[in-house]
């Protein structure tokens, strides 16, 4: 069995494994949007305030889009900010004056919202498009497997580990690619970012973070132009 191989094979029983018993979120919704947008009354600002009305968030500002997120990994996520496993000036102070119920109804609440890709197309991956091409096969020379692999098809996101792509703002994934290269950020599972961080090039990097932004206004044109063929 080859190197590539053996990595394939480990990479994929991991996402197995941390995707197994993924739980319902349990929170309460409406309770959820209040706080989202009037805060917890407690020291919690509303989320609205950086993150919007429907949850889009800013990519100016650096402002991730949550809309959709699976609540599991929302909630971890929180709890990580409060901990200070997860660094951001921002986040912490927020994170903190939640209480567990809050944290699990706020979560709750941005995951009914709707996704930004909700229909699963595939298609052959053009070898000339570098980030379609590290979404669906990755790069195995490098040891740097497809993001879909644990991200799920067209980066829906998968289970409470592995968040949504598509959609995101590209400015945000990469800070976070940044972020787990530099050593900043590290709460990923068994620290499978970090290693993929070190491996990906510059240009990779805004290739698929900018492929992954963009694949929602590519999907729906794809959409369309099959309609429009029926």
């Amino acid at each position: 069995m080859t190197k590539t191989m053996r990595a394939a094979l480990s990479l994929f029983a991991v996402t197995v494994a941390l995707n197994t018993g993924v739980a319902v979120a349990a929170g309460d919704t409406a309770r959820g949007e209040n706080i989202a947008t009037q805060g917890n009354g407690a020291g919690a600002l509303a989320c609205t305030t950086c993150h919007g009305p429907d949850g889009k968030g800013n990519a100016a500002a650096g402002f991730p889009d949550i809309a959709g997120l699976n609540a599991d990994y929302l909630s971890k996520q929180l709890h990580d900010y409060a901990e200070g496993t997860r660094k951001n000036p921002i986040m912490q102070p927020f994170a903190t004056a939640l209480t567990e119920d809050d944290i699990q109804s706020v979560s709750a609440y941005y995951q009914s919202l709707q996704s930004p890709v909700s229909a699963v197309a595939y298609q052959a991956p053009d070898p000339a498009n570098q980030g379609e091409w590290l979404a669906l096969r990755g790069d195995w020379d490098n040891l740097i497997p497809a993001c879909n692999q644990c991200h799920g098809p067209n980066g829906m996101g998968v289970g409470n580990s592995f968040p949504a792509l598509a959609g995101q703002h590209a400015s945000y994934l990469k800070g976070q690619i940044l972020a787990w290269r530099n050593g900043t950020r590290n709460n990923d599972p068994n620290h499978l970012m970090k290693g993929i961080a070190d491996r990906l090039s510059e240009q990779q990097i805004s290739a698929i973070t900018e492929y992954y932004a963009a694949l929602p206004e590519q999907l729906a044109g794809q959409a369309e132009e099959k309609e429009n063929r029926k």
